[in-house]
């Protein structure tokens, strides 16, 4: 088991001012997936670890964005990681789409500040 996982987690929901009896309440009511607080508690103390997909679910709930570093995993680039909005996110899809978008795109490029 992985106690500092369980560590970060609960240090994740209690900066999100969450009870571990909120959480499962609303596991049920948004997720409809009924767990006990013991069950949570046990992940937070490293006694058992949550799935991959309840990972994403507890994420969810306690506003991470950053999962893998909120989450302990070193990032090994070097580079920041480049955080997008969605408008930003929805203009890449539609350049990556579009073969006039990209040539317009590429053209811009060219121009000279």
């Amino acid at each position: 088991m992985n106690s500092d996982l369980g560590n970060r987690l609960r240090e994740c929901r209690k900066s999100s001012h969450l009870s571990v009896k909120y959480v499962a309440e609303c596991l049920e009511k948004d997720y409809g997936i009924k767990l006990s607080t013991k069950t949570i508690y046990s992940w937070e103390t490293g006694q058992n670890q949550p799935s991959a997909d309840m990972l994403l679910i507890l994420c969810k709930i306690y506003g991470i964005s950053n999962i893998l570093e909120t989450l302990g995993y070193e990032n090994t680039d070097s580079e920041v990681p480049l955080l997008l909005s969605s408008e930003e996110k929805d203009l890449i899809l539609k350049y990556r789409n579009n073969k006039y978008f990209s040539k317009v795109v590429q053209k811009l490029m060219e121009i000279d500040e």
